[in-house]
């Protein structure tokens, strides 16, 4: 909470419409575009809705191929299965947990549709080579970029690269509304029918404007709009980002300092920030030689009162995908689903917290 929030959503309230793209949604929105230079945004209700209708967006059909990495969220690869796709997974960097880039283009087929990358912790999966890729190929490029508001490659921010990006506000993202998301359109192909499949697939956001005398249905879409008072939060932190990043990247930071050491003695990695890429300080994590010591040593904070968690299951290995995987092992996906851990992250984490938890962190290794 960064102090206007309350006083935010009762001023939506007391304006009398909170269904959804009123003052403060024009707020965010008109944020995000000056601040990032984002063609269009629109927010959604969350980043899974973001990612589905970017399927819906770029015309995903049954038997489609979509090309993602297997270490991310399930959102990710939901969206597109809901229209259909085959999902053709990616194995991750070997050393950091994004998809390798290198790797695409051999995964490439005549029934390749998209390319979807994953910022993974906010750092940037080689957009403007995988672009470069997508554009070759003649296929669309959609970057999830739900951990990676406020980040940047080559002084370009992420979401703005590919076709289309996706952005999460979860409350456990860095800018939070508790639930919420947003589509970023960069290609002028999709401007008018995202606002369309947003709005239950009719033109209501045209009428409303005096561009049609009345509104009908015209396409397939959802109710990827979200209310007043999500908008109404969002903006409440939007006008604190700059306090929210600083205070962030100065708890990494800590962390990264203090764990350098340990790091270069070979007890774990730590995360490492690609050329180009600026870390908008999402996470830190440690990754350990093997799921054995990863257990081991998540048991032992859990004993100090430390709460530190793993992160994704390869969805290549699945329960719901595995048996419509290819075969191809992926070690690198596998290796982070076994070995990575996230240490404790978040805005209100104090100096003598995180001195607790990186001194219980020496105990442990250097025992």
């Amino acid at each position: 909470m960064t102090g206007a929030e309350t006083t935010y959503i009762a001023q939506a309230v007391a304006n009398g419409h909170i269904s959804g793209d009123g003052i403060f949604t024009k707020k965010c929105h008109q944020f995000f575009e000056e601040k990032y230079g984002f063609r269009k945004c629109l927010l959604t209700t969350s980043c899974t809705d973001a990612l589905e209708m970017s399927a819906i967006l770029t015309n995903i059909q049954p038997d489609d191929e979509v090309i993602m990495p297997s270490y991310t969220f399930v959102s990710t690869s939901n969206a597109f299965v809901l229209r259909g796709a085959k999902i053709v997974f990616a194995d991750s960097r070997p050393d950091h947990p994004n998809m390798d880039a290198d790797q695409i283009e051999k995964l490439i087929t005549p029934k390749t549709k998209a390319i979807v990358l994953v910022h993974y912790a906010g750092n940037a999966c080689d957009p403007e080579k995988i672009r470069q890729i997508a554009d070759r190929h003649g296929i669309f490029m959609i970057e999830d970029a739900a951990q990676a508001i406020d980040s940047t490659y080559n002084d370009r921010p992420l979401g703005s690269i590919g076709h289309l990006g996706a952005f999460s506000f979860h409350e456990t993202k860095n800018i939070i509304s508790g639930e919420g998301g947003m589509l970023v359109i960069n290609d002028e192909r999709f401007l008018g029918r995202a606002e369309i499949i947003r709005e239950k697939g009719t033109n209501r956001s045209a009428f409303f404007r005096g561009e049609v005398d009345k509104y009908g249905w015209v396409d397939i879409g959802s109710s990827f709009l979200p209310s007043e008072v999500i908008a109404a939060f969002l903006y409440a932190q939007l006008e604190n980002l700059e306090d929210i990043q600083n205070q962030r990247k100065a708890i990494w930071e800590r962390y990264f300092k203090a764990l350098q050491p340990l790091a270069e003695q070979e007890f774990f990695s730590i995360p490492k920030i690609p050329k180009g890429g600026v870390n908008n300080a999402h996470m830190f994590y440690v990754v350990l030689p093997s799921a054995d010591e990863r257990k081991k040593f998540l048991n032992y904070l859990k004993s100090v009162g430390i709460h530190a968690v793993f992160h994704y299951l390869s969805l290549h290995k699945s329960p719901f995908y595995e048996s419509k995987h290819d075969k191809r092992e992926l070690p690198y996906a596998d290796y982070f689903s076994d070995c990575l851990v996230r240490l404790p992250f978040f805005y209100e984490l104090t100096e003598s917290q995180q001195s607790y938890i990186i001194d219980q962190m020496k105990a442990y290794f250097l025992v």
